[in-house]
């Protein structure tokens, strides 16, 4: 397992949810299908929108990975990073797609770089390991020494809203 960085952890699990709400309950198929080739076509001819989230989601049904350890490293940095370097590491099959993913080394690179490790992340979940940022992990070091007793106040406390100034 290799830790990734927190953003990427985030991106994929908010992928992840993305996919849920589109299919919905029951899954309708044919609604998400129209929703992944239309976010496709936009991307392939040069625009669509701006989101590492909408990007991982137009490209998730049709992206192949060929390094899963370069992108296991990549998926460090989420910030910085070289996208030729990610672009190589993965293609799309079938016209549009391969279209798209052409298209988006020139317009979007960077963006792209963060679309393709979350698209990796979100289908090989057990290749790398999530933080745990719940309550539970969250409060599991805490010894209680922050705790403050609410009824005490100190005079100088008191005194900021004294009107006599007394």
């Amino acid at each position: 397992m290799r830790k990734v960085h927190p953003e990427f952890a985030y991106q994929s699990r908010e992928l992840e949810g993305q996919i849920d709400g589109i299919l919905g309950d029951p899954p309708d198929r044919k609604n998400y299908k129209l929703m992944t080739d239309t976010l496709v076509a936009e991307y392939a001819g040069g625009g669509g929108i701006e989101d590492v989230n909408m990007l991982a989601f137009a490209l998730v049904d049709h992206i192949s990975f060929s390094d899963p350890k370069g992108l296991l490293a990549e998926a460090e940095d989420y910030e910085f990073g070289d996208p030729s370097r990610v672009f190589a590491m993965a293609s799309c099959a079938g016209d549009e797609p391969a279209k798209m993913y052409a298209a988006l080394q020139d317009s979007y690179p960077d963006l792209a770089r963060q679309a393709i490790i979350t698209a990796f992340l979100f289908k090989n979940p057990r290749k790398w390991d999530d933080d745990d940022q719940s309550l539970e992990q969250l409060s599991a070091n805490d010894d209680g020494d922050d705790a403050h007793d609410d009824d005490d106040v100190n005079d100088d406390f008191a005194q900021m809203f004294d009107q006599d100034g007394e």
